[in-house]
């Protein structure tokens, strides 16, 4: 089973959020995904200061099996990305909710936060895609 944390958001195309005290939030893919992808090789951050409508492809994570684009789970500015995924993609792997993180965005609206699903019904979800 996959490591869901209850503290952070969930988007259904696999993205995390936690909401941070400046009002940014940080974004990462689920222990799901980067399970799924299989070892990351190279992951493609977004540019800082560039702006992200929800739902927009706006990263890529390269694996040994397949590219995948990461999406913007909310509408914003992108304030900073995980330097460290240059030279440690893998840290994706070793910890998706932690080293591994994305981006981080200034949202435009915080009430989208509440559009995105929390851990239990993210639970659900993937186990309902697993099955299907």
């Amino acid at each position: 089973m996959s490591n869901v944390p209850s503290d952070l958001k969930y988007a259904s195309s696999h993205e995390w959020v936690r909401q941070e005290d400046d009002g940014t939030v940080t974004v990462g893919i689920s222990d799901h995904a980067q399970d799924s992808l299989g070892d990351l090789v190279f992951v493609e951050t977004p540019e800082i200061d560039g702006t992200v409508e929800a739902g927009e492809a706006c990263a890529v994570v390269e694996s040994v099996k397949a590219a995948s684009d990461v999406y913007a789970p909310v509408a914003g500015t992108i304030v900073d990305t995980n330097s460290q995924l240059q030279d440690a993609p893998e840290l994706v792997n070793t910890d998706p909710y932690g080293e591994g993180w994305i981006m981080r965005i200034r949202v435009d609206d915080p009430d989208a936060l509440e559009e995105l699903m929390d851990a239990d019904d993210y639970e659900h979800f993937i186990a309902e895609e697993d099955e299907g």
